[in-house]
């Protein structure tokens, strides 16, 4: 048999190619950046030539390493679910699941009792982390994620259809001076969404005020951090309206008596040869019939 490069190689190659971050790898992989990148540089040495082209914050792969991707990624997964099958209890069946914590904490927690009744076998782990439709396949079965569309190579199915609203502090429509027109957002500080990142544009345009200017969009990872910022003060939220209801603090109000249509969804995802897989399926099924989403 010829021999085959270091097992922890081809994983770091992986990690980096799906994250595009050495940092993002090595997080995941509970590592040091250089000795990931040390990982990654055996493989190159081992097959002699480069597979990224290095940027000053990221590597992209280029055709060899795209190339290499492709043919030994769905091997690694086979690998993987073959060790999970032969690790886990015979009657235990476990799903690694990634999901924003605004909407695990708000929208699938409260259901998870009712899935645990029907399959009392079906436990989760539940990943917060980010990058979640980078990790399909390598570190989670499946995710549900805040997006615009599914990259088309994966499977993707939308859980909803939403506004985008603004959203402020109580004591803003109140007072001597109360924000009442969204003229009157100019120079205020916007709370957006990092994966929702084009909500200011959206919704600007979408009222017929697309020469608005805001003093500054400030981003966050967090749905919770953004309802807090915006509760104290510290700016206007533009977030979906599952987010608001969900939400119910009687800090924040609605402002201004006007609906967006956004283009920003939450989409259930995993890669398509998942869903053959039995926990997957499950999970897929029963979501879908307990969130009663029709098809598309």
């Amino acid at each position: 048999m010829r021999r085959l490069p270091p097992l922890t190689a081809i994983e770091a190659f992986v990690h980096v190619a799906r994250l595009g971050s050495i940092k993002a790898a090595a997080d995941e992989l509970a590592l040091s950046s250089p000795a990931l990148s040390r990982r990654v540089q055996a493989l190159e040495r081992f097959i002699g030539k480069p597979l990224f082209e290095r940027r000053h914050q990221s590597l992209r792969l280029n055709g060899d390493g795209d190339r290499l991707l492709r043919r030994i990624a769905p091997a690694l997964d086979t690998l993987s679910d073959a060790v999970e099958e032969m690790t886990s209890a015979i009657d235990l069946l476990r799903l690694r699941l990634g999901v924003m914590p605004l909407f695990a904490e708000k929208r699938l927690l409260p259901k998870l009792p009712d899935l645990r009744k029907r399959h009392p076998e079906l436990h989760l782990d539940v990943d917060t982390g980010g990058h979640g439709l980078a990790r399909l396949g390598d570190g989670l079965d499946a995710a549900i994620v805040l997006a615009q569309d599914v990259d088309p190579a994966l499977y993707g199915r939308r859980l909803d259809h939403s506004k985008l609203l603004a959203i402020g502090a109580r004591s803003l429509t109140e007072g001597d001076n109360p924000i009442l027109d969204p003229a009157q957002l100019s120079g205020q500080t916007i709370l957006v969404h990092r994966d929702m990142p084009d909500s200011f544009s959206i919704w600007r345009n979408a009222i017929g005020r697309p020469d608005l200017e805001a003093a500054a969009i400030d981003y966050f990872d967090s749905g919770p951090l953004i309802f807090e910022a915006a509760a104290q003060g510290l700016g206007i939220a533009l977030m979906l309206d599952s987010h608001f209801s969900a939400r119910r603090d009687d800090r924040l109000v609605r402002l201004f008596d006007m609906e967006v249509e956004s283009p920003y969804s939450w989409w259930f995802a995993c890669r398509p040869r998942a869903l053959s897989q039995r926990p997957v399926k499950l999970f897929h099924d029963w979501l879908f019939e307990t969130f009663d989403v029709p098809e598309e």
